[in-house]
């Protein structure tokens, strides 16, 4: 796991001294990469890349990068982990390749030698982002793993491009021009995150998962960024790995099915503990990362390390039953409960380790959990992607069980929100007690009553739907930002199957996916997630949804293999999640904290927020009429983030050893 950075310039217009910025971008993902850097400069070309090291696999100076190919014409920035790369290495051994070290990059390397770029990619299973020069074509070569585990930012500068890892080292580009995208504001307020499809800049975007973008010397003179877009490719996708699967869904019988699940996850399990360095487990207690340490543990000789955070507050503290799991496992478990003090202390830390603002309260332990475990072990595997692949959110059991509404025509449907508006307060929660839904669903409903049904049920597509699903009770008072468009949801079976997509395509990439990244990424910590292999991912859409959502529950036929590894009673219990008493917290012991944040003249000057809006909310959650506790964070965060960013670029890397550089003239 790394950091990487790069420019492209039209060498024709290009000052030469612009290429030297390679040197402070690489130097702000230093926290990625405290192993070692590396820079490669050929500014007679036009590119510059850059690279900070963690060294997970082969240690010693072979793995080293930027990294030439073995006859020298490409060279690679990389970030990431590929798996199966000794399985790739004996194919190349076979047709002659000879390696001088054991590391993925230099597998990758010649998968591009010899079988070319976009033929080499599918073949690479894991989590990565990538930049390859092609000496000899003029061409840079850029990709993204699959299902977006690894970030990839792209700017469009002065004559040409500049691509990292994050943002800040898009900032320390002496060329860019930073501007606020407002539209990426108003995503935050609504669902707490930006989509993968926006940025919090100006001229900047973020390469698809499972997408390249090849861009050659002579189409650098009139760059912007929708022309790029339309360059992008992709060599894996999700519609149609979604679309294909549900059309040919599983009708092997169940037990089958079982085994083909146990299968598939234990190998990605093991695969993901392959590491020159020691790694460890994220506990929570739940269903998902109960299966990984279960897995990890039934194939280790020695007890798996495994980590969990807990809360004082009882009703969001799941740390009791990581430790019961653990001790049936035989884990050796480290268990770390957080305080309002520790939130207020590594507050100020967010605004820099997420770059764009980012209000998923669970960042908090997030980030805490990542710092506690790093000081045992350099890799950490996780439980993300279970929800999203088996349907595990309140919202898909939902859907499942409200599927019979949603397939009512438009004026049906209407008749029906019609009758339910008459509905008084008690018969309106009788109808939700009445309801089949697990306690979760129920909630969800309840919480913003018929509006939020009502919002739900009169949505125009699918996409719309989710939105609505998704957004915070601050943002009916404006319309949903697109989430994801409905034209690009495939045609699903049912209602919940499209969400479980949305879910997939959306808030794991650009919620779930950035946090785990920059949380871990933060304090030099590798994550990886067995959940999504590409192969469980593919698999996990071949099967139907009453396999994923059955009386009332997510993740079904999870459920049935984890009962092969822990006793039903020590998991069985309804879904919490990674949750944080944050409501609480800004009435008690933050609540200075957020005032000075929220104030009035602060907020009027920005000229971003709605500043009544705020401040009713900040009174209603204050005298308890209303739990605002979700809009409040996420304006917090842009508070936060701006606070942080009003000298862009004034603050100074963090230190780090002396640097590895190549330049082109001397490794050619």
């Amino acid at each position: 796991m790394c950091g990487i950075a790069g420019i492209f310039l039209d060498p024709k217009i290009a000052d030469p001294r612009q290429f030297a910025s390679i040197t402070a971008m690489t130097a702000t993902l230093y926290h990625r990469g405290p192993d070692g850097g590396g820079t490669w400069i050929d500014a007679e070309s036009g590119v510059s890349l850059g690279h900070r090291r963690l060294s997970i696999v082969d240690l010693s100076d072979a793995g080293q990068q930027p990294m030439l190919s073995h006859d020298k014409s490409l060279v690679m920035t990389f970030n990431g982990e590929v798996y199966n790369f000794s399985e790739l290495r004996l194919k190349l051994e076979q047709i002659g390749h000879q390696f001088r070290g054991h590391s993925d990059s230099e597998v990758i390397l010649a998968a591009f030698e010899s079988f070319g770029f976009e033929a080499s990619l599918p073949q690479f299973s894991g989590m990565f982002a990538l930049g390859v020069w092609d000496r000899n074509r003029r061409v840079l070569h850029l990709a993204r793993d699959r299902m977006g585990k690894k970030p990839l930012y792209i700017a469009v500068v002065r004559g040409g491009i500049a691509f990292a890892s994050e943002l800040k080292a898009i900032l320390a580009y002496r060329g860019f021009e930073p501007r606020i995208n407002h539209s990426a504001i108003t995503t935050v307020l609504q669902y707490g995150f930006i989509p993968d499809h926006c940025c919090i800049w100006e001229n900047v975007f973020k390469l698809p998962p499972g997408a390249s973008l090849s861009i050659s010397a002579d189409a650098l003179r009139s760059t912007i960024v929708s022309a790029l877009r339309q360059e992008v490719r992709r060599w894996w996708r999700l519609d149609e790995i979604a679309r294909d699967g549900q059309r040919l869904s599983a009708a092997t019988d169940q037990e089958n099915l079982e085994n083909e699940l146990d299968q598939l996850l234990r190998a990605a399990v093991q695969q993901r503990m392959k590491a020159d360095v020691p790694f460890g487990v994220f506990l929570s207690g739940g269903i998902d990362s109960t299966m990984i340490a279960a897995m990890m543990q039934s194939q280790s000789e020695q007890p798996v390390r495994s980590f969990t955070i807990g809360f004082a507050e009882s009703g969001y503290d799941e740390a009791h039953h990581a430790s019961q799991i653990a001790r049936h496992l035989g884990t050796e478990h480290t268990e770390f409960r957080v305080t309002p003090k520790e939130a207020l202390a590594i507050i100020p830390e967010i605004a820099h380790a997420w770059d764009e603002p980012f209000a998923d309260e669970s960042q908090i332990p997030t980030l805490l959990l990542s710092r506690l475990a790093r000081q045992h072990v350099t890799v950490a595997l996780s439980g993300d992607g279970g929800d999203e692949c088996f349907g595990g959110y309140s919202r898909h059991i939902m859907a499942a069980r409200l599927a019979p509404l949603f397939r009512l025509p438009p004026k049906i449907r209407h008749l029906a929100l019609s009758a339910l508006r008459t509905l008084d307060s008690t018969s309106w929660e009788r109808f939700f007690r009445n309801l089949p839904l697990s306690e979760g669903a129920r909630t969800l409903l309840v919480a913003d009553n018929l509006r939020k049904l009502e919002q739900v049920l009169s949505a125009a597509n699918r996409g719309h739907i989710y939105q609505r699903l998704m957004t915070s009770g601050c943002g009916w008072q404006s319309t949903p930002a697109e989430l994801i468009g409905d034209d690009n949801i495939p045609d699903l079976p049912d209602i919940a199957a499209s969400l479980i997509y949305c879910d997939m395509a959306s808030y794991l990439v650009a919620d779930i996916l950035v946090k785990l990244d920059r949380a871990t990424m933060a304090t030099g910590l590798e994550a990886r997630s067995p959940f999504l292999d590409h192969n469980v991912v593919e698999f996990a859409w071949r099967l139907p949804t009453n396999l994923k959502v059955r009386r009332g529950q997510g993740k079904w036929l999870l459920r049935q293999v984890l009962r092969r590894y822990v006793p039903e009673y020590l998991f069985e219990r309804p879904k919490q999640g990674f949750n944080v008493p944050i409501g609480g917290w800004l009435r008690g012991p933050l609540r200075d904290w957020a005032q000075g944040l929220l104030d009035m003249n602060r907020i009027r000057d920005d000229g971003l927020l709605d500043l009544r809006n705020v401040q009713a909310s900040w009174q209603e959650h204050l005298t308890g009429r209303h739990d605002q506790s979700r809009y409040l964070w996420s304006v917090l965060m842009v508070q936060s983030w701006l606070d942080a960013h009003r000298s862009v670029g004034a603050a100074p890397p963090a230190p780090e050893p002396a640097q590895v550089k190549y330049h082109a003239e001397a490794a050619s």
